[in-house]
């Protein structure tokens, strides 16, 4: 047989479209030549290929090979094709039987001796395949992440001849399957750890209960960045659903997705010189930003008022929609973003408003780098003041509850809002707003007064509704409070600084 079809999968976003891999050997000079849409990193493949065949000790077939990529209008790139190129070219030798192809899929990249080396996306490689209900024939090195799929059949190769002697029958490689952890490996970083700021701690647990947005303001040397790195310890665990889909977008990066580790909520921490790109994604061929590496997790941004204008107002809209769509040339890209934003910021240029080294048109200017749209989207604006005298030298009595005892109210908060509407108190439509987060007439008059002194949006006032709802789940109250209303406007810091800053 002179023709032979390999199944194996490309890579789009978090998806893995179906690719087949035609080989054709025809009388003629010898040529080997790929067609359908490969980039440079496919085309690339043929001295790879031929190598690898010689040093396994197949001979390489002086014939006009032909290799189809189907279909022929999906860009294909990276070294993923290159074992099913040549089981395909061995195929079509009529070394290996047309039936044994059929039930497998195949991706590796080969090295010069045959051996094989690891490809990106095996995670959504395997989802699709097991979706399919197909066998999958992968690099040993990738075993361990595309085993994270319950129930896939998975064989683990280290080389191009055992992936030979398996499809022919003659030495079957043994199906894989990797333990995967139940539970997430505890954390080292306790709440305990910051000395003082009860406000901010508080503030923390309410965005971890409902999944707020979060910003805090302050001097230098406050606590702002060890407050926002303890928020994941106290986050509920992610779902088998969640933890899949985060693994799928680290997976498509190249970056490795270690089993043990694998239910923990990312924390990304991008540098103030990040671009848009590097945010929200993009390239030639699209590749997901630090937005999507953050999804399910947090992103953390430090020193917001140093990013760039343009670079934050990227963030709007996957803030509200949860995901961001990445148009090129020649294909376009969905990438989830569904991310909890912490940010911190110094009040002035200076460092702190009180020190005076700054005019109020100074600080303006600086607190001016935010875009209102952009402020808008965040639920929470906490003060984190200088630690009053003594706390110091008596750390103990400031240290307050450990992580531990705040996420196990975060969860019992967390359980009220999925029983009640299936989703965490942020993500809640304003037609659920209006059914859960009813209020009084008496307390309706206190909030849109409060709003309207504030120089608040609808989109705030429906926020704080939310933080309110959030505050109450805490409390194990049904309904919304004056008490909680007021808790929510109390977390409103950059507002009344500005508010302060614009009456001098």
């Amino acid at each position: 047989m002179s023709l032979a079809i390999v199944h194996t999968r490309a890579s789009v976003g978090i998806e893995a479209p179906p690719i087949r891999v035609e080989v054709h050997l025809a009388n003629g000079l010898p040529a080997f030549n790929i067609v359908g849409l490969p980039e440079a990193s496919v085309r690339e493949s043929r001295d790879r290929v031929r190598s690898a065949l010689i040093n396994s000790g197949f001979e390489f077939p002086a014939r006009r090979i032909t290799v189809n990529l189907a279909p022929a209008d999906l860009p294909k790139e990276g070294g993923r094709f290159d074992l099913p190129i040549a089981i395909g070219i061995i195929a079509a030798c009529g070394q290996i039987a047309a039936q044994a192809l059929d039930k497998y899929e195949l991706a590796g990249e080969l090295a010069l001796s045959g051996e094989l080396a690891p490809i990106s996306g095996a995670l959504p490689f395997a989802h699709a395949c097991h979706k399919a209900k197909q066998a999958l024939i992968i690099p040993q090195q990738n075993a361990s992440e595309a085993s994270l799929i319950n129930g896939i059949t998975l064989f683990a190769a280290p080389a191009l001849l055992q992936v030979f002697h398996h499809l022919c029958g003659q030495q079957s490689l043994l199906p894989y399957s990797g333990v995967i952890p139940s539970q997430v490996s505890s954390q080292s970083l306790d709440m305990q750890d910051v000395i003082g700021q009860t406000t901010a701690k508080r503030a923390l647990e309410i965005a971890a209960a409902g999944a707020h947005n979060l910003l805090f303001t302050g001097p230098p040397g406050t606590g702002k960045t060890m407050l926002a790195n303890r928020l994941v310890d106290i986050l509920p665990p992610m779902s088998d659903d969640e933890a899949l889909e985060t693994a799928t977008i680290h997976s498509i990066t190249g970056k490795p997705v270690e089993p043990a580790h694998w239910r923990q909520r990312p924390f990304r921490h991008p540098h103030h010189t990040a671009s848009a790109i590097a945010l929200a994604g993009g390239g030639s061929i699209p590749r997901p930003g630090e937005i999507s590496l953050a999804h399910n997790g947090v992103l953390f941004l430090d020193e917001l008022p140093e990013f760039d204008r343009k670079v934050l107002d990227v963030l709007r809209e996957p803030l509200e929609s949860g995901y961001v769509c990445i148009s090129r040339a020649a294909q376009q890209a969905r990438f989830p973003a569904r991310f909890q934003l912490v940010a911190a910021m110094n009040p002035s240029p200076t460092g702190s408003v009180e020190d005076k080294r700054s005019t109020p048109d100074q600080v303006l200017r600086y607190l001016n780098r935010l875009s209102g749209p952009f402020l808008d989207r965040i639920d929470l604006q906490v003060d984190v003041p200088r630690l009053p005298k003594g706390s110091l030298s008596n750390p103990q009595q400031a240290r307050g509850e450990s992580s531990q005892i705040i996420r196990q109210r975060v969860l019992c908060a967390r359980a009220r809002q999925y029983e009640r509407r299936g989703k965490a108190n942020a993500e809640l439509s304003g037609k659920d707003i209006s059914i859960d987060c009813a209020l009084a007439n008496s307390d309706q008059y206190f909030l849109e007064n409060a709003c309207e002194r504030l120089g608040l949006s609808v989109r705030s006032y429906h926020r704080l509704l939310r933080v309110a709802r959030t505050i109450a789940d805490l409390q194990a109250e049904a309904l919304i409070s004056r008490e909680h209303l007021a808790e929510a406007l109390q977390y409103r810091a950059f507002d009344r600084l500005m508010a302060q800053l614009l009456a001098q």
